[in-house]
């Protein structure tokens, strides 16, 4: 399956042949059930799988439009949305949506909503209202994305990583995280932090700051920040984050995580 979608990549007339084409389908199917996946963790080191984004870059090709009903609405597309639910343990509350080609393990709750195909979601985790898992993102297990995150998604080019959220990380609301950042496991992300790949994340809990980029350490509490930068114009704030504190013992358990950022006077 891997050798038919790379070759049919770089070449796109063996999608006229039947076992290309089906070999791009097997490979969405395979995502739906988790069987792979766009990254992974091996050995404590993310890696993510070029071939696989491959496939669903392919998929978007090979897949011919169609009209989805889902009771009084009607939708138009290439992908239809996940199903059997109930089967898998996964409850999601109108109108969230979760993406064919997505895999989501039994306990997830998906408020309204959205998981768009290629992402991997654990089990425990809240995906709560208005908030959006793009292509290939990786959320761990007992994740909490608050209201209004967006956790971006990538699959161009082939190879690149996706953002990851590791297990019993905190996303607060508004919070946006793009470009391949990784928060690390039991991380706290206030409301309103922006993390890019060229994010400062400035550690300002010792007597030295220590600057981080694409990466949440584990246990860290993140907050919205801002540094002065001088351009020819004049002086102006630019965005930052700062890590102003660890998660305490006390705070492990989800339901706990608004206790962790009024510890340290944080917005959730």
């Amino acid at each position: 399956m891997r050798e038919q979608v790379e070759a049919a990549f770089e070449d796109r007339e063996l999608l006229k042949r039947e076992e290309y084409r089906q070999a791009v389908f097997d490979t969405i199917a395979a995502l739906d059930t988790g069987e792979i996946r766009v990254a992974e963790n091996l050995d404590g080191e993310w890696t993510s799988n070029a071939w696989v984004m491959k496939g669903i870059s392919l998929y978007f090709t090979v897949a011919e439009m169609q009209t989805i009903e889902a009771g009084p609405f009607e939708y138009y597309d290439k992908i239809p949305t996940k199903k059997n639910l109930a089967q898998a343990g996964v409850r999601v509350v109108p109108p969230g949506t979760v993406r064919y080609g997505a895999f989501v393990e039994p306990g997830v709750v998906v408020m309204p909503g959205y998981v768009n195909i290629g992402a991997h979601v654990g089990s425990g985790t809240m995906v709560d209202t208005w908030a959006t898992v793009g292509s290939g993102a990786q959320i761990g297990r007992n994740v909490h994305l608050a209201g209004g995150v967006g956790i971006g998604g990538v699959l161009e080019p082939p190879g690149a990583m996706p953002v990851v959220i590791e297990d019993g990380a905190f996303v607060g609301s508004r919070a946006i995280v793009v470009e391949g950042v990784r928060v690390e496991k039991e991380a706290v992300v206030g409301a309103n932090v922006v993390l890019t790949s060229s994010t400062q994340i400035i550690d300002v809990t010792g007597e030295e700051e220590v600057v981080h980029r694409g990466v949440v350490p584990a246990r860290s509490v993140v907050v919205a920040g801002t540094r002065s930068r001088d351009f020819p114009a004049g002086s102006y704030q630019l965005q930052t984050a700062l890590i102003i504190g660890e998660r305490r013992e006390s705070t492990d358990r989800k339901t706990s995580l608004n206790e962790a950022l009024r510890q340290f006077g944080v917005s959730v």
